[in-house]
């Protein structure tokens, strides 16, 4: 059965033809579970893979997944980046069984084929038999035994991939907006300064829909209102592509007037609340233009932020109708000194697994899934800023969210 022909058995049923109100049951269903992983995940999307500073050797390979299913990321002795599907075309093992390593060719622990890091069998363990005898038949070739191979293609140093021949090109997918978003944070050679990865109680669509959401920051986390990292009344906008599904949103800070808010007092809130080391808030415009907050998504399951100065890659993978990981992957440049250095990692303490402000969002999403066990009917409203998706010079707003759901029933058919 094709991904197009795949159907379920109750299709969810949206309210009216529009994106402002969303069903309970897409969070709930197994089988609009299932039609996602054929139709989002391995249909005609762009999903981020891993970044290539992981595999900047040759040989270099890491395991990842696209949705639910496992994948290798090799580069191959032509430097080129390759990913397919991380099951052996003998019998079906699992081929990388740790997050990363380096090899010329990776074998199946099981049987003992071999393939080369472009996916194709170059060993059969026994193919002529022992002692002439068994073996291989003669009609079986090496050459229609390859691995599944997915499309590549990097932007920015970020390896996505694809299960779909008809595909857009990346640049389309992403458009020129959210293109600009990501050159924006990743302007220079960046590497890996630490990673966590968090287990989230609830379908994958809840945490998307929340980094989409620009809003409930000044409401969730107090963190962020008590010490004015970020406010719905500083300017900003949201940036939205043509699909919906891919966006970016903007806060900006006078960071010149902040700084003298800290030699002034060794604080800065709107109660008797207090840091005894600032450190962890203190910031600069290392980009020059005042944003001191951009988040940006790319459909179906990336995240990248810059919040002050802490960047990170946060990567969606869906565990089944209620569990998702989300691994937070944290970038430091090639050119940090080490004051730099210091504060990206101090102000990982904000923006992380565990972190000030982000540590609501680990769990208010598993909030609503238990709101919704057996108890599924009707819908949400995501109706502020409007009914449409598209972007914004203010911040009020699910306009993001209407996207996300836009570009969902676009390849859904829901």
């Amino acid at each position: 059965m094709s991904v197009q022909d795949f159907e379920i058995e109750r299709p969810v049923n949206w309210p009216s033809n529009g994106i402002s109100e969303v069903p309970f049951r897409l969070y709930t269903d197994p089988d609009q579970y299932r039609v996602e992983q054929e139709r989002i995940f391995k249909g005609p999307t762009w999903n981020y893979l891993c970044l290539a500073a992981e595999v900047p050797e040759p040989g270099d390979w890491v395991a990842t997944t696209l949705g639910e299913v496992a994948v290798i990321v090799a580069r191959g002795p032509d430097g080129a980046v390759n990913a397919f599907v991380n099951r052996c075309a003998h019998r079906g093992n699992l081929l990388c069984l740790t997050r990363k390593g380096h090899a010329k060719e990776i074998t199946c622990i099981y049987h003992g084929w071999s393939y080369d890091l472009e996916g194709k069998l170059t060993g059969v363990a026994f193919e002529k038999g022992v002692k002439r005898q068994g073996g291989m038949p003669p009609e079986f070739h090496k050459d229609d035994h390859h691995l599944q191979r997915l499309l590549v293609a990097e932007e920015s140093g970020l390896v996505f991939g694809s299960l779909d021949e008809d595909v857009p090109d990346l640049a389309t997918y992403l458009g020129p907006v959210v293109i600009g978003g990501l050159r924006r944070v990743l302007n220079r050679p960046y590497h890996v300064i630490g990673r966590s990865t968090q287990i989230l109680p609830n379908n994958w669509k809840l945490y998307f829909e929340n980094v989409k959401d620009t809003y409930h920051a000044s409401i969730l986390h107090s963190f962020l209102t008590t010490f004015r990292i970020n406010r719905l009344s500083m300017p900003g906008s949201i940036n939205i592509d043509e699909s919906g599904g891919n966006h970016f949103s903007q806060a900006k800070l006078d960071y010149a007037a902040e700084d003298a808010d800290y030699k002034a007092a060794a604080l800065r809130a709107d109660t008797d609340m207090r840091l005894e080391d600032n450190s962890v808030i203190e910031s600069v415009d290392e980009y020059g233009d005042q944003v001191s907050v951009q988040i940006l998504t790319v459909f179906p399951n990336m995240v990248l932020q810059q919040v002050r100065n802490t960047i990170a890659v946060r990567v969606i993978r869906p565990r089944g109708v209620e569990r998702t990981e989300l691994d937070w992957v944290h970038l430091g440049f090639a050119d940090d000194d080490s004051a730099m250095v210091e504060r990206r990692l101090r102000q990982g303490n904000l923006i992380g697994a565990a972190g000030y402000i982000s540590m609501e969002d680990g769990c208010v999403g598993g909030f609503v899934q238990r709101a919704l066990q057996y108890n599924d009917e009707g819908s949400g409203v995501v109706m502020m800023g409007g009914h449409d998706a598209e972007s914004q010079n203010f911040r009020a707003s699910e306009a993001a969210i209407r996207g996300f759901w836009k570009k969902y029933r676009a390849l859904t058919g829901t």
